[in-house]
């Protein structure tokens, strides 16, 4: 293409450079050079496409002929490159959510008005030929492009972008289709039509915009923003080789607003409004696009779209671009911006690669806390990209920063604040907003970085993803929870109480504090399960252990015991203080009614006991066990304390100084058995079932008995009375150091002692020879059942029983 009317360097000295004449040949001059720039770069533009398209074996696309160059320019050419298009305040655009009617997609002569054509010059400058070009190749992907790059830059915008990164997005969003001037005239029809391009046709525009734009000197960083602009976030690529977080941020905006101005635009059929553009665009989130950004942009729309899009375009009239682009290309993507003058440095070309290689993520924050290095580990974590970041002050906000429990943690509570106003390393666990939109444990630690003159001139962050010792923490509290608590009541279990007690009794020894015990069983409870089923009884176990969990002060405990019996350690507690305690839960519980026994009550027994000077956990828990088998032969539902100060009333009311009635033992002696406990147990069950022997209480190692004489002993004489003997039984499993009778097999051996005690039930029979003498009788049945010796009667040379 050459000027018409090209300038005679021979013409007479008639017009000067000084006068308004003067003035109006400078401007010629200018126009004149521009032109012939112009008409360089289309013609690398055909070549390119020429090339494109023999590669595609498609026809050699026709171009339209650019027009022919004047004397006089056109009006937007007319002023001199130097001077910077006056800031008069432009007609809005159209709104980046509004897309352009169907009628005005086939008519791109009317589409382009001079304020949109002021736009594309002021962003673009002499590049904006290939704006122009594509216009005229394909009015509709030029129009499209442009309220693309609008809606890119109103996001920039309102995502506090770096300027580098925003001039990226806003010109590769502007130039995306660029390489829609190399495909045929049959596949831009068949884009017209709404019909998606088949894949070598999208390979063949990228690889014509890849080199359009190399021949016109663009950034690399540009050119790869366009040519990824159309991957799939999550799919197959082809060549490109990319997915995900490895495509170029700003590829990855320009397909959430190419995709949401072709469906309002109708480009791809019926135009949809806002509403469903946006759900659409959620069910390509993960897919196609990136479900972080769609959603950001979501929140794009929400703001005022005409203040955005007014300030994108006041910013574009009011700063031109001039040939060559003015895009920094040094900084690589996405990780460091320019640090001011003053600040620390920026990190060399193999700190860079090293720090993006790092898992944690890395942010470097100079003395005001402004981010001035954000890593690719910080993007994976929090999801933010370095564009939103860099430049921004670091604060718990930035990353909705919470501590372990959940509250957030506030701006002025800032951890990397603390450490450079203490000038000391802060490591802490946090939880940060994480990519899914869940928050995701960290381990932040915060370096202060010294200068030179010894003051504080910023820090180092390292973000350490905290999720697998968090999640291990987790499952060692589950496993704790487990192996401690009643799986059905959620209240410590008897492992646990067994466990716990000891140490509760010898922490209150030790501080000379009282501690009492209570035990609970709830009335009648088989009669619950018969009545209204064994669900009915769950419920009510469940509602007594919340019943006393409700009723307890901090520093108590309760577990449940063994069935429908519970245990509640009641710490700093007198046995009078515990039995009132014992009888206000008892009340509730009676005059509470039950839907799950419809509208019935339930009712419970309660034995309570108080620590005793060289008390032990057994002992201590047989007397609260014998205080609630009293209260059930009383009547249930009631309390009954044992031992401590009720023991003494007890003994000061009885009669004449005769002190308790509760009879004593006939027999007390201990027995042993060279079998261990297990077996030593099974066996006395046999005596039981053959003595018919009632069972009156099993507590761990403790059983009491009911026995009839009249069942022990095969010569009882005719017409002797029977008679009712209470038996008391403990049993213990140890080892000890023995040999047999000449000497020899010696060695250490577990065997079991049982310490026996029996009690006739009633105390007024006066023949107590009699008493005696059926007493032995059903010792030694009972020995003959355990196989068990009494302690005179081991063998010489044994060491006798302790």
């Amino acid at each position: 293409m050459k000027n018409s009317s090209p300038p005679s360097s021979s013409a007479p000295d008639a017009v000067t450079d000084s006068g308004p004449d003067g003035v109006i040949a400078q401007r010629r001059r200018a126009a004149e050079s521009r032109v012939e720039e112009i008409s360089s770069l289309l013609s690398a533009l055909e070549e390119a496409t020429t090339r494109a398209a023999e590669r595609t074996a498609a026809p050699t696309p026709t171009f339209p002929a650019p027009p022919p160059a004047t004397s006089s320019p056109p009006q937007d050419l007319q002023q001199p490159l130097s001077s910077p298009v006056p800031p008069a305040t432009p007609a809005a655009p159209a709104p980046i959510a509004a897309g352009t009617p169907s009628t005005q997609q086939r008519q791109p002569a009317q589409t382009f008005e001079a304020q949109e054509s002021r736009l594309v010059l002021g962003r673009l400058g002499l590049a904006s030929s290939l704006f122009t070009t594509l216009r005229h190749r394909d009015g509709d992907a030029a129009a499209h492009s442009l309220r693309v790059a609008l809606g890119c830059s109103s996001w920039a915008l309102y995502k506090q972008f770096d300027d580098e990164t925003r001039n990226v997005v806003e010109i590769a969003a502007m130039l995306h289709e660029v390489g829609s001037a190399a495909l045929p005239d049959a596949a831009l029809a068949q884009a017209a039509q709404g019909q998606p391009l088949e894949p070598h046709l999208m390979a063949a525009r990228r690889t014509a915009a890849a080199e359009i734009l190399a021949s016109c000197q663009c950034p690399p960083r540009v050119i790869e923003a366009v040519r990824h602009a159309d991957a799939a976030f999550a799919g197959d690529n082809g060549e490109l080789r990319v997915t995900g977080d490895g495509i170029p941020l700003e590829s990855r905006m320009i397909a959430v607003v190419d995709a949401f101005d072709q469906l309002t635009s109708g480009r791809l059929g019926e135009p949809l409004s806002r509403v469903g553009a946006l759900a659409r665009l959620s069910e390509l989130a993960g897919e196609r696009l990136d479900p972080i950004l769609v959603a950001q942009f979501a929140d794009v729309l929400e703001q005022s779209e005409s203040a955005l899009t007014e300030q994108v375009a006041a910013r574009w009239l009011s700063h031109p671009q001039t040939f060559p682009w003015q895009v920094a290309e040094s900084a690589p993507r996405g990780t460091t911006a320019k640090p001011a003058p003053a600040g620390p440095s920026a990190p060399s070309l193999f700190e860079q690669k090293l720090i993006d290689a790092m898992l944690d993520g890395v942010l470097f924050v100079d003395a005001q806390r402004r981010i001035f290095l954000w890593s690719k580990g910080a993007e994976r974590l929090s999801g933010v990209s370095a564009g939103a970041a860099l430049k921004r002050r670091f604060a718990p906000s930035l990353l909705d920063m919470c501590n372990t429990m959940g509250r957030r943690v506030a701006d002025d509570n800032c951890p990397v604040a603390r450490a450079m106003a203490n000038n000391t390393q802060i490591r802490q666990r946090l939880q940060i907003l994480g990519r899914s939109g869940q928050h995701v444990a960290i381990n932040l630690h915060a370096i202060p970085v010294v200068g030179p003159d010894h003051e504080v001139i910023g820090a180092t962050v390292l973000l350490q993803d905290a999720q697998p010792e968090a999640s291990l923490e987790e499952k060692c509290d589950a496993l704790y929870a487990e192996a401690t608590q009643d799986l059905m009541t959620k209240v410590a279990n008897r492992a646990e109480f067994d466990r716990m007690h000891i140490m509760f009794m010898e922490a209150h020894e030790q501080a000379g504090q009282p501690c009492s015990l209570i035990m609970a069983d709830i009335d009648h409870f088989k009669n619950v399960n018969d009545t209204f089923g064994h669900q009915a009884g769950d419920e009510a176990i469940i509602m007594i252990a919340g019943l006393l969990k409700e009723m307890c002060r901090s520093g108590d405990m309760v577990a449940r015991y063994g069935g429908e019996e519970f245990a509640v350690l009641c710490a700093h507690c007198s046995s009078a203080d515990a039995a009132r305690r014992a009888d206000q839960i008892r009340r509730k519980l009676a005059e509470t009614p039950l839907a799950f026994l419809g509208g019935k009550h339930l009712t419970a027994s309660f034995g309570v006991t108080q620590i005793q000077d060289d008390d032990s956990p057994e002992a201590m828990l047989r007397r609260a066990d014998q205080a609630l088998y009293t209260a059930k032969n009383q009547g249930r539902n009631q309390v009954v304390q044992s031992g401590g100060d009720m023991e003494e009333k007890e003994a000061k009311r009885g009669w004449w100084g005769l002190g308790s009635l509760r009879v004593k033992p006939v027999i007390e002696t201990k027995l042993s058995t060279g079998v261990p406990k297990n077996i030593a147990v099974e066996k006395l069950a046999g005596f039981v079932t053959d003595v018919q022997a009632r069972i009156v209480s099993n507590k761990g190692d403790h059983v009491e008995l009911e026995i009839s004489s009249e069942k022990v002993g095969k010569n009882r004489r005719t017409g002797d009375r029977s008679m009712a003997f209470r038996v008391e039984l403990d049993f213990a499993e140890h080892r000890r150091e023995r040999t047999n009778g000449v000497g020899l097999a010696k060695g250490s051996y577990l065997e079991t002692v049982i310490s026996v005690s029996i009690r006739p039930k009633r105390g007024r029979n006066r023949r107590q020879v009699e008493t005696a003498d059926r007493a032995r009788l059903v010792l030694q049945s009972l020995k003959g059942y355990l196989m068990a010796k009494e302690a005179h009667e081991e063998a010489p040379g044994e060491p006798a029983l302790a």
